[in-house]
């Protein structure tokens, strides 16, 4: 199949490439030349604009930070609805607010497109690896049809309802996961203060009741994980300032929805801080430098 694939960050980059290696044909495009060369060198064909991306393509696949992202390339100048053929599915991976989703689904309607949110779980190791989680939001019909297309980038590929319920689900997913890597950094600072060494620590708490996957799998102290971020200077990963995004969402959809978001707030805040500091750009699971007397000298990626 011949795709146009737009957004090859740290998420997008490994998506496309597990494309690649399905035999699938791509059109990429991103502002960063340097990921678009790395796809280039894979086989892909690299692109100047979303609009020339998409041109005579069978589907669009677009992994982008934000909301605004997202319109100015579907929207835009030269953008994906002003050149994608009629008929073509587009699925965006991006995680944004539901009422984009549903505004971005009219548009595509308008021009004859049908859009599909389906964001991810699974950090860059599943990204890389194929074993994603996929949270979509389409109809029926429309599901069944971009499915076999996301079980080459994932594992588990769920159909959440119709349209916008992909980015429900992915926003309370993240909800929870911003939550716990607070707890957990939180908890890991207490015991190195109180005494107990790091590995011990996590070692009791991944066999215990306060296991989770911030601790067993992303553990944010240094070197108890050696293939989490918190080992190589909280570089790569999951940014904080996309964290910081991500519980915006849930705590304005919150509102929206008049439901109390207590510990969402809360955690918005620590994440709030720590961009503040000038640490946005590194791994959110550096949120546990708030709580540690003794900080190590934080890497910018």
């Amino acid at each position: 199949m011949k795709i146009g694939f737009i957004g090859l960050g740290n998420m997008g980059a490994p998506m496309a490439l597990n494309l690649l290696k399905a035999g699938h044909v791509l059109n990429v495009f991103d502002l960063n030349s340097e990921s678009v060369q790395t796809l280039v060198r894979a086989g892909a064909t690299a692109t100047v604009s979303p609009g020339v991306a998409v041109t005579g393509v069978e589907c669009v696949i677009t992994m982008l930070p934000a909301a605004a992202h997202v319109k100015s390339v579907l929207t835009g100048e030269d953008g994906v609805l002003g050149a994608v053929p009629e008929g073509v599915f587009i699925i965006d991976c991006s995680t944004i607010d539901p009422a984009t989703v549903k505004a971005m689904a009219q548009a595509a309607e308008a021009h004859g497109s049908v859009f599909v949110d389906a964001p991810v779980s699974g950090g860059t190791g599943g990204a890389m690896a194929g074993t994603l989680t996929f949270m979509v939001g389409a109809s029926a019909a429309a599901f069944e049809k971009v499915r076999p297309l996301l079980q080459v980038m994932g594992k588990n590929i769920v159909h959440c309802g119709e349209t916008s319920t992909g980015q429900v689900a992915k926003i309370c997913n993240n909800l929870v996961l911003g939550i716990t890597m607070a707890g957990v950094s939180e908890a890991m600072a207490l015991g190195e203060a109180l005494g107990i060494d790091a590995n011990v620590l996590a070692g009791i708490i991944n066999t215990s009741t306060g296991r989770c996957w911030s601790s067993d799998t992303y553990n944010p102290f240094p070197g108890v994980l050696d293939s989490a971020p918190s080992s190589r200077g909280y570089t790569g990963g999951f940014g904080t300032d996309l964290m910081l995004k991500d519980l915006g969402l849930a705590t304005d959809a919150a509102k929206f929805a008049r439901q109390p978001a207590y510990l969402g707030a809360l955690s918005q805040q620590l994440y709030q801080t720590l961009s503040a500091r000038g640490e946005g750009r590194l791994d959110f699971s550096a949120v546990i430098n708030l709580y540690r007397r003794e900080q190590p000298v934080a890497q910018q990626s």
